[in-house]
């Protein structure tokens, strides 16, 4: 008897996950779809992009294998779009920017909030607990509220640059950061940082060698959403950077608009792809330790 109901519970989880798999199928495809149809578009000439904007093509193969094929033909003129977002946008120079604010604002934020994470969790201070309480009250204020005074201090304190706006993702960032790492630093051992001090580790020595690489899946995690983030931030360096020399690649994707309202569709969906593919590689190389970072540093502490 006890077989038979551990075999129709089998039966029915086993149809359950069917059910669960075809729904999330569904769900995948309707989150992805946005991606595929301007990647379609991004071959296609503006007057196809309006005429049939979910399709590789202006016409379909009950056309005629003729019209078909001159479909095709007129699609792969579309590779047009990729030298003329390239052209218009000044693609290599903006994606260098791009590069540089993105990985320097990543690399910032990971070294100074893991150690600030690290004194915050072993120094038991009122000032440790106050700075850890506005790290928290920082995710909480919307950014709306500080633009304008960012955007004139940023001004006064010459951070119109690149290297001055990665100050300014560090202190934008900080808060998830240490609000992650800390929560993670709580669930290591303190034994192994004392067996490190008496081996002779000075206290830099202790976090770069035993904790930091213990701190692998968090970092990783962080490195994630940061980098998403300033990776397709427009507002803030629409706001501290001087345009008129350093533009972003979601600054340039905007100047893709000419006056009158007119618009470039197929540039536009072209640069729009070459501004997608690094963050998904970045993205498929290291989602592996998203949930792991994500559960250790929510639940531990």
């Amino acid at each position: 008897m006890a077989k038979q109901n551990e075999a129709v519970n089998s039966v029915r989880r086993a149809k359950h996950g069917g059910v669960l798999t075809v729904i999330f199928a569904v769900i995948s495809f309707l989150w992805i779809s946005p991606i595929l149809i301007v990647f379609l578009n991004s071959f296609k000439r503006k007057a196809y992009i309006f005429r049939n904007p979910f399709g590789i093509s202006a016409h379909s193969l009950s056309d005629g294998w003729d019209k078909f094929t001159a479909g095709i033909s007129k699609a792969m003129c579309g590779l047009l779009n990729y030298t003329n977002a390239i052209d218009k946008t000044e693609f290599f120079s903006v994606f260098g920017n791009s590069l540089f604010i993105t990985v320097g604002s990543v690399a910032l934020i990971i070294l100074c909030c893991s150690m600030c994470a690290w004194y915050i969790v072993r120094v038991h201070t009122k000032g440790t607990k106050l700075i850890y309480m506005l790290c928290l009250f920082s995710m909480i204020v919307p950014f709306q509220m500080v633009m304008f005074t960012l955007s004139k201090f940023a001004n006064m304190l010459r951070l119109s640059n690149p290297l001055g706006i990665i100050v300014v993702y560090l202190g934008f960032g900080a808060g998830l950061a240490v609000f992650m790492f800390t929560g993670f630093v709580k669930g290591i051992s303190l034994e192994i940082e004392e067996a490190a001090m008496i081996d002779g580790c000075s206290p830099l020595q202790t976090f770069f060698l035993i904790v930091f690489p213990i701190l692998k899946p968090t970092t990783v995690t962080v490195a994630i959403l940061e980098a998403m983030w300033v990776w397709n931030d427009y507002l803030l360096p629409s706001l501290v950077l001087n345009i008129n020399k350093y533009k972003t690649i979601p600054i340039a994707v905007q100047y893709l608009k000419q006056s009158h309202g007119q618009v470039d569709w197929g540039a536009m969906m072209a640069v729009l792809v070459l501004a997608i593919v690094p963050i998904i590689i970045f993205y498929v190389i290291c989602q592996k330790y998203i949930i792991e970072g994500v559960l250790a540093g929510a639940v531990k502490g």
